[in-house]
């Protein structure tokens, strides 16, 4: 069970079925599938959250209470509901199981609506909607190009936003000979600490990537949890998403035993960005690899609480306790 939450960065009025159903890639980054999808009002700051629709009608009771706890925790007053299947009455069934299950919290459900992609439905059915469903097509609605002018990236699929994360098998294999390059030990950790600092902070404000020799070297370093955070410590939300490029970068090249700790930092820097869809991306990326990854721990409980990138103030001093 999951969801993804995402903070625009434009304010988008819905005001017909259709800018609703148009919306939730934007907010997302994707097409969703089999999921239910809860837009939140009201509550400062906004954020909007996707679950995965469940197979057995015994598990919407969990995804249910995995979009009704971070509604009640930050006292959304209310919301719309949209489910994307083509399962007709089991989707029907588990968007109004979740809509009381809201109410009961407190929340008010502003309305309801399943779609297959293709038609929408409203939930529950009401008179005047063909029993077909409304057609509808979403390729040239504003908000799509809206998103567009925002530089906001909207996949076709979770998976292939997913893809964008996993590995390059062309670029790990140039990166193998580079790491078997490497001779001698490691400097100690608070000397391989600023140079990879420094590297991210470079590389950051040059929008550039670092080369097959540096990635390297930032991998191996990294293994150690101390050079782990300085690469971290630069983090700032206003350049958050260009940390998230650099991390895409390194994650896709990376072999799997050294992927946990970009992966890691890549979802805490999609997290600072507002990309809670790829944040879980990359979290699936680091516990594929190593389940138990503090920091990927983390930011899953961050995203699961729907907790705002803003509670954050970051620079914090990755040296404390180190020798000098």
């Amino acid at each position: 069970m999951t969801a993804d939450q995402t903070t625009p960065t434009t304010t988008l009025t819905a005001r017909t079925p259709e800018d609703v159903l148009a919306v939730v890639p934007v907010v997302l980054g994707f097409e969703p599938t089999e999921s239910l999808v809860m837009l939140t009002f009201g509550c400062d700051p906004p954020f909007h959250a996707r679950a995965d629709l469940p197979i057995r009608p015994d598990e919407v009771v969990a995804m249910a209470g995995s979009l009704v706890d971070p509604a009640r925790r930050h006292r959304v007053p209310r919301v719309f509901l949209l489910v994307y299947s083509e399962r007709d009455t089991f989707a029907d069934r588990a968007l109004e199981q979740t809509a009381r299950a809201l109410r009961r919290a407190g929340v008010e459900v502003i309305d309801g609506l399943r779609t297959d992609g293709r038609r929408w439905w409203p939930v529950p059915g009401r008179a005047g909607v063909p029993a077909a469903g409304v057609p509808y097509d979403l390729s040239a609605h504003p908000f799509a190009a809206q998103a567009v002018y925002d530089g906001r990236v909207v996949h076709p699929s979770r998976e292939r936003l997913a893809a964008t994360v996993a590995a390059d098998p062309e670029l790990v294999g140039r990166l193998v000979p580079a790491l078997a390059a490497l001779t001698g030990d490691p400097l100690p950790a608070l000397d391989e600490g600023a140079w990879a600092r420094e590297l991210v902070v470079r590389h950051v404000e040059a929008g550039t990537a670092p080369d097959d020799a540096e990635v390297a070297r930032l991998l191996r370093g990294m293994l150690d949890l101390r050079v782990r955070d300085a690469a971290w410590s630069p983090l700032r939300r206003p350049r958050a998403r260009e940390h998230v490029e650099l991390w895409a970068h390194v994650v896709r090249r990376a072999p799997d035993p050294l992927v946990p700790a970009p992966a890691a930092l890549l979802a805490f820097a999609a997290w600072q960005a507002g990309q809670g869809a790829l944040a879980w991306c990359a979290v699936d990326r680091c516990v594929e690899v190593d389940p138990g990854y503090s920091l990927a721990g983390l930011v899953a409980e961050l995203l699961t609480r729907a907790v705002p990138p803003d509670t954050w103030e970051g620079g914090f001093d990755w040296t404390v306790g180190m020798a000098t």
